[in-house]
């Protein structure tokens, strides 16, 4: 017989809030479980290897729909469409860390402005905020 538990053994078990929890429920990423009887709800073991099967995707730069669509795979395709997905997320994430690369370049610059000697009132990385 497979172990059952309450939502907040659950999210113990998971290493996620109850809040957490019924979040994804509402979102259609976990199934409610019936209330029987006795008013709490049991979850199966299985339900803690989904929680932490969508934190990890979230860490890696899934979506909620994207991480909707992974756990409906089943097939020949799966690896493929897998793949193809983490390919993209790939490039985002690339594009991301350019655009990061950028924004420090442009941030090492201005400081070193401001330390060099000024005119004293002014602000280097505010005129140059401002336009000027």
């Amino acid at each position: 017989m497979k172990s059952r538990m309450t939502i907040g053994k659950l999210a113990e078990a998971a290493g996620v809030g109850v809040e957490t929890i019924r979040f994804y429920q509402r979102s259609g990423l976990l199934p409610e479980p019936e209330r029987p009887t006795s008013g709490y709800r049991e979850y199966a073991e299985d339900a803690a290897r989904r929680i932490r099967f969508i934190k990890r995707a979230q860490t890696l730069g899934f979506n909620l729909e994207d991480i909707t669509g992974l756990l409906r795979l089943d097939g020949p395709q799966t690896c493929t469409v897998t793949h193809d997905l983490a390919l993209e997320k790939l490039h985002i994430v690339k594009e991301k860390i350019a655009a990061l690369a950028s924004i420090q370049d442009a941030l090492q610059q201005l400081v070193r402005q401001c330390e060099r000697k000024h005119q004293r009132g002014t602000c280097p990385i505010i005129q140059s905020l401002v336009g000027e």
